[in-house]
């Protein structure tokens, strides 16, 4: 695994006014927008910072260039190995709204069983 990937909104207090449509999040706040991959030891690989705060995770994922040399099928080699298959693609944790692309692992949105309930933490 490379890191979680996720976006945050950064509170933009001083938002010019005719900025605040485009910079206006869900919550009426006016925000821009971080997007970031971190590895469990809190080391920051990347960070993406600058797009408006109406967009959503979508969005800024369309508009950064973190996944630029994946799509053209140069990914960070990694290898690893899971029930005794081994797996050389790197991955994300990502939340439910990032596309299904095989680079994401998502969470479960709705754990049942304890072996579900813990995946999130590994």
């Amino acid at each position: 695994m490379i890191g979680s990937i996720d976006c945050m909104h950064w509170q933009w207090k001083n938002c010019p006014t005719a900025w605040q449509g485009d910079y206006g999040n869900r919550k009426g706040q006016k925000s821009i927008i971080l997007e970031a991959v971190a590895s469990f030891d809190t080391w920051v690989w990347y960070a993406f910072f600058g797009v408006a705060g109406s967009q959503n995770d979508l969005n800024v994922l369309g508009q950064s260039p973190v996944f630029d040399e994946v799509l053209r099928g140069h990914s960070p080699q990694v290898t690893y190995q899971i029930n005794n298959t081994v797996y050389s693609g790197a991955y994300y944790l990502a939340d439910g709204i990032y596309p299904r692309w095989t680079t994401f692992v998502k969470t479960i949105p709705n754990p049942q069983s304890e072996k579900e309930r813990s995946f999130p933490s590994f």
